[in-house]
């Protein structure tokens, strides 16, 4: 072999492709197209066929009777709102967890968790017994006139309950992360904790808490276990849209539960996609700035 076989066998080898634990790219693009389309893409394309059965004007009818136009402003209504306390209060939570050291850290940090191995059934349940006139704090609070069980409040309640782990697990590893140095520096320029707040520390986890507010957000609108129990079910004034196409169902009326769906479907994923907009807005105008 000459010097100059040698020399080039090293560029050589460093050109070589690394060694994949996993097959080519088409073998697991395949596989991956395969699986959403099995577990999301057939699904929705069945949902979407049932529901054109309907002509247009039985699809219209179905989809905006006042019962069903009722449960639209509610579940929309509460998931926004519900999406929006986890913001403020997950952002606390995440920010008392990863700044603070305190007795029973551990326990908090593992009760954030609670919502998500807890079944959602019993989630009502225990909303319900403990908000209810006879419950612990209902027995104190309806006397006052407050009154949270069976009303739109407790449906609110319920979505607070269950979204608020989706901000805490999305926000805490961003403030971990973040580097203090960037708040001493401010802090040593002459800046008050409201303008580190503002101009430090919320660029940087503002794409990780409108993530976090989608995914709560988005959970809220599906929600069913933990919300009948509280919500009272009554027609026009507590009664959520999923419980709406359950109705549907049980009558048989099967287009008509898809139309519901279909409209809840498009709703959402439009709402979605506006929040990555802005996600992917900040992003850059964050990387801009830096």
């Amino acid at each position: 072999m000459t010097a100059a076989q040698v020399s080039a066998a090293p560029a050589a080898a460093g050109r070589r492709s690394p060694r994949r634990v996993l097959p080519g790219f088409g073998l697991t693009l395949g596989y991956t197209l395969f699986y959403l389309s099995v577990i999301v893409l057939i699904p929705l394309s069945a949902l979407f066929l049932r529901t054109f059965s309907l002509t247009l004007e039985q699809f219209w009818v179905a989809v905006t009777s006042p019962r069903v136009m009722a449960s639209y402003r509610l579940t929309f209504g509460a998931s926004l709102f519900a999406a929006v306390v986890n913001l403020v209060f997950g952002l606390l939570v995440a920010w008392v967890l990863v700044r603070y050291k305190f007795p029973g850290k551990k326990i908090v940090d593992a009760l954030v968790d609670l919502p998500f191995a807890l079944p959602t059934a019993v989630a009502g349940i225990s909303l319900t017994a403990l908000l209810a006139g006879n419950g612990w704090l209902g027995q104190y609070l309806e006397p006052m006139g407050i009154k949270l069980a069976f009303t739109p409040a407790g449906v609110v309640i319920a979505l607070i309950f269950i979204g608020l782990p989706f901000v805490v697990r999305t926000v805490q590893p961003v403030l971990e992360d973040a580097e203090k140095e960037l708040e001493e520096a401010a802090t040593s320029l002459g800046a008050t904790r409201l303008q580190i707040f503002t101009k430090v520390i919320l660029p940087h986890v503002l794409p990780a808490l409108m993530t976090g507010f989608a995914m709560a957000f988005a959970r809220a609108i599906g929600e069913y276990g933990s919300v009948i129990f509280i919500a009272g079910n009554m027609p026009m004034v507590s009664e959520i849209t999923p419980l709406i196409i359950i109705g549907k169902l049980e009558q048989y009326d099967y287009a008509g539960a898809t139309a519901v769906a279909v409209v809840m479907l498009v709703i959402s994923f439009v709402l979605l996609l506006v929040i990555n907009a802005l996600q992917a807005w900040q992003r850059r105008r964050t990387g801009s700035v830096a």
